[in-house]
């Protein structure tokens, strides 16, 4: 198979949560411009099935569901639902995620909650979820969406509960890989560095972009798009034999 090749996903299918905006939108776009058929999943299901509407346009199927990833049950009926329709699941993508800022000593109880309850746990359930299925399978490939905050205190946000999720999600990623790896299931991890989406727009106040800019080598935030081949290559059969690995993708942020 030529190079090339091995990157298709066609007649693929895959799954993307936190799929209706920023990042996972874009992962869903570059999943179905690589062949895959694509399951929006998000909260916000009218936003999820424009997402969907979307992708369809450019000759795949495609999907939305509305869902919860904090709930086991949500989850687990995803991924029934998923393979209802497809006959399997090929691709997982875990990219549902919130960031809520506090100082240590000031955050509250439920904000903690909430962000390692979609950052950590969900990604938990969903990895589960779809690594069951894969399993019975006997092939799949599980990609979640860390952060560099997992490996460093970025600065100047403030983000104790969101860069303890993130460092969670890489070491969750790395145990399954490890569990899994002999029964042909893949599960790997991409982390972002800041990139320009809805999300990190809110925390875009004062001079935050600067400093980040100022903190990267190459001198500017990431787009969503910087992260799309890194997303198709763990996913296709260019990655084969890459397991429990943490691509990095942050313009160079994390070298100094």
């Amino acid at each position: 198979m030529a190079v090339l090749d091995r990157f298709r996903l066609t007649g693929r299918v895959a799954v993307v949560t936190g799929g209706a905006s920023g990042i996972g939108e874009s992962f869903a776009f570059a999943l179905a411009e690589a062949g895959s058929n694509v399951a929006v999943a998000d909260r916000n299901g009218g936003r999820a099935r424009h997402v969907a509407q979307r992708l369809e346009a450019l000759g795949v199927e495609s999907m939305s569901l509305e869902v919860d990833v904090t709930s086991q049950e949500q989850v687990w009926s995803m991924i029934a639902e998923v393979a209802d329709r497809w006959g399997r699941v090929d691709i997982g993508v875990n990219n549902a995620g919130i960031a809520l800022k506090a100082k240590a000593e000031e955050m509250t109880e439920a904000d903690w909650d909430a962000t390692i309850a979609v950052d950590l746990k969900g990604v938990f359930l969903c990895t589960q979820a779809e690594g069951r299925l894969m399993l019975d399978q006997g092939a799949g490939s599980i990609i979640n969406t860390a952060s560099m905050s997992g490996r460093i205190v970025n600065r100047p946000q403030l983000h104790v509960a969101y860069n303890a999720a993130k460092a969670g999600v890489v070491q969750l990623t790395r145990n399954c890989a490890a569990e899994w790896g002999s029964r042909g299931v893949r599960v790997n991890c991409i982390s972002p560095g800041h990139t320009l989406t809805p999300m990190t727009a809110l925390n875009m106040d004062g001079s935050n972009g600067e400093i980040w800019k100022s903190n990267t080598p190459m001198g500017r935030l990431g787009l969503a798009r910087d992260l799309q081949g890194g997303l198709v290559y763990l996913a296709s059969d260019a990655s084969r034999y890459v397991t429990g690995h943490n691509l990095t993708i942050d313009g160079g942020y994390t070298l100094w």
